[in-house]
């Protein structure tokens, strides 16, 4: 009776401890190839985990647990999308790296959860070296006027771009910022703009800012 009670309370534990990593996935994946794509797939699988859990369990703490890791290794055969594999070369650098560092950490951990957060966090670090990327350029009106055109995404991982962007020990009078291609996102951003300004006035020379979109102009009022 305690190895039959064990027994069941193992399954029920394995099928509510993975429902995350298998039931979802792996399930999900094999009911889509077999052509299950609509709510009846779905819910006639986990009708039928429920029913072997709560009817079958005399005979489901029989199965022997080689059969059950042989299982699982086909699901994860199954399941992998091989031909990923194929697309690292032409895939961009950023996505083949995060799949495979995805792969490495749950392979190291033994866990699907750290290895998506690994994955999320590494894409999200590429995502912000990737807009951080600013384009400025640059022309003189005339000897006393020069105009600077902003392009991107102004936060806290671009300032130092930005404020690196300007010359302002020029000769010259006045200055103009456009930013109608530019977004302001956080206080950095906004106090990069801030100390651009002042840098431009401690040289006698008047700094503008034209061009700011509503939401970039809402958070310069807000935050200067």
């Amino acid at each position: 009776k305690e190895s039959r009670g064990q027994g069941i309370a193992n399954i029920v534990t394995g099928f509510f401890g993975g429902m995350a990593g298998c039931a979802m996935i792996g399930q999900s994946v094999i009911n889509t190839k077999a052509g299950g794509r609509g709510r009846l797939s779905a819910f006639v699988a986990g009708a039928f985990l429920m029913f072997l859990i709560v009817v079958l369990s005399d005979v489901v703490v029989k199965i022997p647990m080689a059969a059950l890791v042989a299982v699982m290794i086909m699901v994860s055969i199954g399941t992998f999308d091989w031909s990923s594999l194929k697309g690292l070369r032409k895939s961009p650098l950023t996505d083949s790296i995060v799949m495979v560092v995805t792969v490495i950490t749950v392979v190291l951990t033994d866990d699907l959860s750290k290895g998506v957060f690994a994955g999320v966090l590494l894409s999200a670090v590429f995502f912000v070296a990737k807009i951080s990327k600013l384009k400025i350029i640059s022309h003189a009106d005339d000897q006393k006027l020069r105009t600077y055109k902003v392009k991107g995404q102004i936060f806290f991982a671009s300032v130092s771009d930005l404020m690196n962007a300007f010359m302002y020990r020029e000769d010259i009078e006045r200055v103009v910022i456009d930013l109608s291609e530019a977004h302001v996102w956080d206080d950095s951003g906004v106090a990069a703009l801030g100390k651009i300004v002042a840098k431009f006035k401690e040289q006698g020379i008047e700094a503008e800012l034209k061009g700011l979109n509503e939401a970039s102009q809402a958070l310069l009022k807000q935050m200067a």
